[in-house]
């Protein structure tokens, strides 16, 4: 079957930030006036709770002294401020959406990820973008999957799902019934459940090519 859709992850797949995650923890939690968290802590708290508008929630959990909504405002900026794209994706990006419907499904506070594209200039980058702030679940639930696939309006043996955590993104897309693609950035091992692998660093150009063979194959 023919690939008509390309979906993205967005944090670690298209963008990174320039600091360490504990690193910008810290100085939210400096700016805030309040203890450190410590980033395995954080991570917890946030899988517990995806669907919210902010991450004041997860906050809230960590730190009941402090004032949660001052403290995800702090990490919001700090994160905003560091994150860059991954090399040539940009231009990616345009090129794909003149064959392929283009989509972003990325887990996390709907505010959150919205500042993100948004300091990124990246609002009207994707033909269609599902946070799963705004969902009853995050990935690897299928029903985060069932979401893109409907806003583009494509089948799942018709869409490449590209990402770079093995359970959420890549074994999420595969029992959706995607095209999986991992992207490797030396923190994860490839999963046998990836039909393809790529560098982050080469990221634009390996995606280029194995979209090329998909084409040739169908």
């Amino acid at each position: 079957m023919a690939i008509r859709a390309v979906v993205f992850d967005l944090d670690y797949t298209l963008a990174v930030p320039e600091r360490d995650r504990q690193t910008l923890l810290d100085e939210a939690t400096d700016a805030a006036g309040t203890r450190s968290i410590d980033r395995q802590e954080y991570l917890e708290a946030h899988g517990a709770d995806l669907a919210s508008e902010t991450r004041a929630p997860i906050f809230d959990a960590l730190i009941e002294e402090s004032d949660p909504v001052e403290l995800a405002s702090a990490y919001r900026r700090v994160v905003e401020d560091t994150l860059v794209p991954v090399a040539g994706v940009e231009s990616l990006l345009g090129d794909l959406r003149e064959s392929y419907g283009v989509g972003l499904l990325t887990d996390g506070p709907t505010r959150a990820q919205w500042g993100k594209l948004k300091t990124l200039g990246w609002t009207d980058s994707f033909d269609a973008v599902v946070v799963t702030g705004a969902l009853p679940a995050g990935k690897p639930d299928p029903r985060a999957f069932e979401e893109i696939l409907d806003a583009l309006g494509v089948g799942p043996r018709e869409t490449v799902l590209v990402g770079d955590h093995p359970e959420a993104d890549v074994r999420g897309a595969a029992t959706a019934g995607m095209v999986a693609v991992q992207v490797l950035d030396g923190r994860h091992g490839r999963v046998p459940e990836a039909d393809a692998a790529v560098d982050r660093e080469t990221l634009a150009g390996d995606l280029r090519e194995f979209l090329l063979q998909q084409a040739s194959l169908s």
